[in-house]
């Protein structure tokens, strides 16, 4: 068995309480989303506060935060059991905050005050209300998917399906939410369904959509005579890892060296600017990336 100090160490690093800090203000926006958007308009989603929504008007006004947690709960139970324990810390912690930050937004400001007279929702239309709330979870996810978390609750029953049922993950989730859209039935019209619907498609868009535009970089390939110059100020002022390939003009036959190097936006400008002001010409393309795996990282080279 480990002993405590080892077990204790990541509570003590700066990395563990930033993204602490990050999952809290993430689940916050899911839930303002939940509360404010889902909740008063009864619209559901494929999630697991939709389902909770069900749940709490078919047992006679239980509240949806406390149904939450307690379906949460479950799940986390039943993945630990049924698939076992891949499921950090962040899933439980993402996963058990829901429900309470829903109860603080219901402290903060109710819903009901944010509502005009004879309006039955915030927005009062379900297609407003759908685009406000698909557009917020949409925006947290992103932000938990940027440090490899996830808002639990659909996740787990996704994976669940995808280990028992033999679908590949996308479709696990594809189902499970159409799932839980259609106990929608139990307390919604048919047209209120199909919207729950609609809105649980074009919520995995827009995830897409936030998730590559947080995790965009850009790969710069450089030909230059200057390129020492160049791989100095991307190791040692950007204190990015770059490769350098040898190549030969196919029409000058003259050997060059090409730097290939991963950047941020800003870092991309700075490396921009760094040539322009030094006279450095070369030969430069520069694509977008949306997914990089393996040793390179949102942090630098050196601490």
């Amino acid at each position: 068995m480990k002993p405590i100090k080892e077990i204790l160490h990541p509570l003590a690093t700066g990395k563990f309480w930033k993204e602490l800090v990050i999952m809290t203000l993430g689940m916050a926006v899911g839930a303002a989303a939940v509360y404010y958007f889902l909740m008063p308009s009864n619209l559901i989603i494929g999630s697991i506060s939709g389902l909770s929504i069900v749940l709490s008007q078919v047992l006679g006004g239980v509240k949806v935060s406390l149904i939450v947690t307690v379906i949460n709960a479950i799940l986390l139970i039943l993945a630990w059991l049924l698939i076992g324990a891949e499921f950090g810390a962040k899933t439980v912690y993402t996963a058990l905050i829901l429900g309470p930050l829903l109860e603080m937004w219901e402290k903060i400001m109710p819903y009901q005050s944010l509502m005009e007279p004879g309006a039955t929702s915030v927005m009062n239309d379900p297609w407003f209300d759908l685009i406000c709330f698909v557009l917020l979870l949409s925006i947290s996810q992103a932000i938990l998917f940027r440090i490899n978390a996830s808002t639990g609750g659909l996740d787990i029953l996704a994976k669940i399906v995808n280990k028992y049922l033999h679908f590949d993950i996308g479709m696990s989730v594809t189902i499970a939410g159409a799932m839980i859209c259609c106990s929608a039935f139990a307390i919604n019209p048919f047209r209120m369904v199909v919207i729950g619907l609609i809105g649980t498609w074009i919520n995995g868009v827009v995830v897409d959509y936030f998730t590559d535009a947080l995790n965009k970089r850009k790969k710069v390939c450089i030909i230059s005579k200057d390129h020492e110059a160049i791989r100095h100020f991307i190791t040692e002022k950007l204190q990015r890892g770059c490769s350098l390939y040898h190549l030969e003009g196919g029409y000058t036959g003259d050997e060059r060296i090409e730097i290939v190097v991963l950047l941020t936006k800003h870092e991309y400008s700075d490396l921009f600017t760094f040539m322009k002001e030094n006279g450095f010409e070369g030969f430069i393309t520069a694509s977008n990336v949306s997914e990089v795996y393996g040793n390179w990282r949102s942090g630098k080279i050196k601490e």
